[in-house]
């Protein structure tokens, strides 16, 4: 299979050269100091607190691999519905060419609940923090695959000093311990594998003993039951990140209830 990677990457790098041209960094700047802020961080600890799954439940009409998920998709229903049924989080995916997103899909999810919203894409440059921040966003995603070391270094410090959260994404030990060198406390391990999306959750649970225990681990892809759930509950993982297994459902936010409480 080629390198959906590296393919998404290089799309990314045009994207923000056309939009650096069509809306020049101060002025986005300008709309991005507009946006309150909603704390995502405290949203998940709030749900450990009480003794619950913290979960990002995601919006995400398509991807790559799999497709259309959700034919019928209207993003502040889905939002609504997640809100209702328990969700700490939203993440929205903002990639248009890839998973089919939008960033008006983030914009009518937040304004339709009070959840916290991390912006799901691929991030490469500065530029796309503040279109994050200006669209609404309370966190930005950092995928190590995709970032070298110093470059994900300076993206993180850039987004803390917006104000926005960091979920930084991994998918084995070396990312892991390129991502342990970041401040954030949110370390997402993706049970996928974003070269060749080949999926299993044992992903999560063999990196556990990397982890300091001030750290939240999120597990991210291949979480598809009451099951998945009850395996990395019994193995102390707490926050999940899930989009495919609500999107299939005729009600998002009842699998979610169904699945987590």
């Amino acid at each position: 299979m080629s390198d959906i990677l590296d393919r998404i990457i290089a799309v990314k790098r045009e994207e923000v050269a056309a939009a650096m041209r069509s809306t020049p960094l101060e002025a986005l700047k300008l709309e991005a100091s507009a946006c309150d802020l909603r704390d995502f961080v405290g949203a998940l600890r709030a749900k450990h607190a009480a003794g619950n799954a913290a979960v990002i439940a995601e919006i995400k009409k398509a991807s790559p691999s799999k497709g259309v998920l959700r034919e019928h998709f209207v993003p502040a229903d889905i939002a609504r519905s997640y809100a209702a049924h328990g969700a700490a989080c939203l993440s929205v995916l903002t990639d248009e060419q890839f998973f089919q997103g939008g960033v008006r899909y983030l914009e009518e999810a937040r304004a339709a609940c009070t959840l916290p919203v991390l912006r799901k894409d691929f991030i490469v440059d500065a530029y796309q923090i503040v279109e994050a921040r200006a669209m609404g966003a309370d966190a930005i995603l950092l995928i190590a695959a995709a970032l070298d070391t110093p470059l994900m270094q300076d993206l993180e410090a850039y987004a803390h000093s917006l104000g926005l959260a960091v979920l930084v994404e991994v998918h084995d030990r070396n990312e892991m311990e390129q991502a342990l060198t970041l401040k954030t406390p949110l370390l997402g391990i993706n049970n996928r594998n974003l070269r060749t999306f080949e999926t299993s959750i044992r992903t999560t649970l063999d990196m556990l003993d990397m982890i300091p225990a001030d750290r939240i681990v999120v597990t991210e892809s291949g979480i598809l039951s009451r099951t998945d759930v009850d395996t990395m509950r019994a193995a102390n993982v707490n926050t999940f990140l899930v989009g495919e297994a609500f999107m299939r459902a005729d009600q998002p936010g009842e699998e979610l209830a169904r699945m987590f409480f």
